[in-house]
């Protein structure tokens, strides 16, 4: 039911289809590229692309059940920011994360903007 579709190389476009995912603030936008994930059964796997507009970030940290995977392809992503988007790590690409379900991570912010890959799926 949610498994990924064959997909051959396909040009992305980066300017259409992006939209703010649930909960997030109006500057961080997904595209989906494949996949869907149903967290209310734990089911599912997707493969996204995560942007985040220069200054945006997240005021809290993330917690969830699935296995996510992300790699920062370009731009700079600052990793334990206060909820007033002060402070934190920063990381440029190419780096890589990988978390297991239950662990907490973030808050986030970019201050010149960043592209996300990321990769989420439930394990049964």
């Amino acid at each position: 039911m949610y498994s990924k579709p064959h997909i051959e190389f396909t040009r992305v476009d980066m300017e259409d289809g992006w939209e703010t995912p649930p909960g997030y603030p109006a500057g961080i936008k997904q595209k989906i590229l494949a996949g869907a994930l149903d967290e209310e059964n734990n089911t599912g796997n997707r493969s996204r692309l995560l942007r985040f507009e220069p200054g945006v970030y997240t005021t809290a940290p993330f917690v969830h059940e699935y296995f996510e995977e992300v790699f920062l392809v370009s731009g700079d992503l600052v990793v334990g920011n206060d909820a007033d988007g002060k402070g934190g790590e920063t990381f440029t690409g190419p780096t890589y994360a990988s978390r297991p379900p239950g662990a907490w991570h973030g808050p986030f912010r970019s201050d010149t903007g960043c592209v996300l890959f990321e990769i989420h799926y439930f394990e049964k």
